[in-house]
């Protein structure tokens, strides 16, 4: 069954298992003891240190190991956050971070401290000139991923680096996406990523930070990683990170051209064989191996469970397939289409084959369930009256968009459609409906019940 969702976690390296299977034999001791064995499994971890400290481009002694790329986030933050306390307590963070950050964030503000999320364009990507103008006396970190994790775009890191340098302000880079295709740019203050996301074993996270960056660990000292990863080394986890790491930095040219290949035959196929699709992200500055696509008149968790009776595991940033019925943070910052999404990110070592029968089963089953959905063919054109109103009270994605495409037709041009809808992706998917049709979106405003939104037909 083809796994098509790398970006979540990839599959185990080959190289990882090897080493991991060796080093559960060898590297079991403690490596703080003087004993042959501690001393064994000290020689282990020194040596994982010394290999992704290479990997990434820093310093071995600047680079510790915790459990996860969350902790090793959430540490990165607080730590940073305390080191410069005396400088100020606001925090910088582009909209479309991960989670962690996010989360990380959240606590910080929770605290008493300010943060400023910075806004991203339609692709995901900041400005560094906007981004620059978060900056301000008192700001004590700036945090940005290096590449998205849900759509792929590659964020400007070493102008962003470059203006906070220039500003005094450290920068962490969340590079978990794109740390196993190459070192990130840029004179970056700190940096996390995360083991399991490049085809090392869950449960290893990395966080680097600079010699000279101002840093004061949280929580109750501990004498492990320089203080500023508390508990017992997970030592075979750590050595299978590191094995697996140098791994597919050697296979990544090659790969990555691979990839990207395929990724392009995704974009262009899915485009011109699914009627209404957006494809979303960057173009050009992407990662090499993740396409992200969104289909209207579709509800994302029933497409992923097409797709995965189909043989095919994809994952969703779909308000449907949330426990939380809002939209992914990343989709809503963009400003982009949510309904029916699909993030497609292939592993190393993806075949060709996998790929075209994708391309082959998608639009089918996409059909499927827009015919059970009820969605139009076409909006109808029998005219009307100058405006009509669409009760979708009540009523989730994508139900809310196809009422409105059902009547659209019935008004005449420069006539409006008002639709009323209490569910919270009808305020991106709406907006996001009129942008690929080329209609206008006049704008929302409170009903009785939910919001009313109204849109104007221009053509």
């Amino acid at each position: 069954m083809p796994y098509f969702d790398s970006a979540s976690s990839a599959p185990l390296h080959p190289v990882a298992r090897q080493a991991l299977q060796a080093a559960l034999d060898e590297g079991w001791a403690d490596p703080a003891r003087l004993y042959r064995e501690g001393r064994r499994a000290r020689l282990l971890l020194d040596a994982a240190r010394e290999a992704a400290a290479e990997a990434v481009g820093c310093r071995p002694d600047e680079l510790v190991f915790t459990p996860s790329g969350t902790r090793a986030v959430h540490s990165g933050v607080a730590g940073a956050l305390a080191g410069r306390r005396r400088a100020g307590r606001h925090l910088v963070v582009s909209a479309v971070e991960h989670s962690s950050v996010l989360h990380a964030a959240a606590a910080h503000e929770a605290d008493g401290g300010t943060v400023t999320e910075v806004p991203v364009d339609r692709t995901g990507r900041v400005a560094p000139e906007t981004y620059a103008a978060a900056l301000r006396d008192g700001t004590a970190l700036a945090c940005l991923q290096s590449a998205n994790h849900e759509v792929g775009t590659e964020q400007p890191v070493a102008e962003v680096a470059g203006a906070c340098r220039e500003a005094g302000v450290p920068l962490l880079v969340d590079a978990a996406q794109s740390l196993a295709w190459g070192p990130v740019a840029g004179e970056w203050s700190l940096l996390t990523a995360s083991a399991h996301k490049w085809g090392g074993p869950a449960g290893v996270g990395l966080l680097v930070v600079r010699k000279g960056v101002r840093f004061a660990p949280q929580g109750p000292a501990d004498e492990r990683e320089s203080g500023r990863a508390a508990g017992f080394e997970n030592i075979p986890g750590i050595v299978a990170a590191a094995a697996s790491l140098r791994a597919v930095r050697a296979e990544a040219a090659e790969e990555a051209g691979r990839l990207r290949e395929l990724v392009e035959r995704v974009r262009a196929r899915v485009a011109g064989s699914v009627p209404d699709v957006e494809v979303v992200g960057d173009p050009v500055r992407r990662l090499p191996h993740l396409v992200t696509f969104s289909c209207l008149y579709v509800d994302g968790e029933a497409l992923l469970h097409e797709l995965d009776r189909a043989g095919f595991s994809v994952s969703s940033g779909s308000s449907c397939t949330s426990s939380t019925l809002t939209p992914s943070h990343v989709l809503r910052a963009m400003g982009v289409l949510s309904e029916g999404n699909v993030r497609v990110s292939l592993p190393f070592g993806t075949a060709e084959a996998d790929v075209e029968r994708f391309l082959q089963v998608l639009p089918g089953t996409v059909a499927q369930l827009r015919e059970r959905f009820g969605a139009p063919a076409a909006a109808p054109a029998t005219g009307g009256g100058e405006s009509l109103v669409v009760d979708a009270l009540g009523r989730r994605c994508p139900i809310p968009v196809i009422e409105l495409a059902k009547v659209f037709g019935d008004v005449p041009v420069g006539g409006t459609v008002t639709v009323l809808s209490d569910d919270e992706a009808a305020r991106l998917d709406i907006p996001a409906w009129c942008e690929m049709r080329g209609q206008e979106y006049v704008g929302e405003r409170p009903a009785d019940h939910g919001t009313a939104y109204v849109v104007r037909r221009t053509s």
